[in-house]
């Protein structure tokens, strides 16, 4: 199992750009909460950028993500991230969160994706979004209308970190590679 397959396999899933931003947004803040944790950071990273490599073929519970559940089992990943990556739909029971890992991917997963909304509305990107402006578009309800504002604060409190914390950790995470998800400042704005 390394990164280099992972990717591969990821793109050989899925064509959609954003998708592929997505999964490297939570890739970045699994990744960094391994290194912060003195977790394997490969395994971590890996379980982030494939969380939801299936979801483009088979968007409907419960084929997302028990689809792409077979595919990494046929390919040999290992049960524990084949399992942290099931245990992050809340509909199939037989795969509560248990461990950390488990718990990091649920808290990432929707958090990574609006926090890409908030920063693809502002002119400097990731660049500043502080914790409160978040929390600003949580509560405006039509913003990212998708995005399951529940999962995000069940998510943090199960993981056992400050929502407001845990926002700005993720944020960090995602400005580190903002260049390759899109959201980095444009140039002719850093220029003027």
């Amino acid at each position: 199992m390394n990164r280099s397959n992972a990717f591969a396999l990821l793109t050989e899933y899925v064509s959609d750009q954003s998708l592929v931003r997505h999964c490297l947004s939570v890739e970045s803040a699994t990744r960094a909460y391994a290194r912060k944790l003195g977790q394997d950071e490969d395994k971590w990273g890996i379980v982030g950028l494939l969380h939801d490599f299936d979801y483009e073929r088979w968007p409907n519970p419960p084929d997302h993500p028990l689809h792409g559940s077979a595919i990494l089992k046929s390919r040999g990943y290992p049960d524990d991230v084949i399992y942290a990556i099931k245990s992050h739909a809340d509909y199939l029971a037989d795969c509560p969160r248990l461990s950390r890992l488990d718990k990091a991917l649920y808290a990432c997963d929707e958090l990574c994706g609006f926090i890409t909304a908030c920063a693809l509305v502002r002119p400097n990107r990731l660049e500043g979004l502080e914790p409160r402006s978040v929390r600003k578009k949580l509560k405006q309800v039509s913003f990212a209308a998708n995005v399951n504002r529940d999962d995000i604060i069940r998510g943090a409190a199960d993981f056992g970190v400050d929502l407001d914390v845990h926002i700005a950790f993720c944020v960090a995470a995602m400005h580190a590679s903002a260049a390759r998800l899109g959201l980095a400042t444009p140039a002719s704005e850093v220029d003027s």
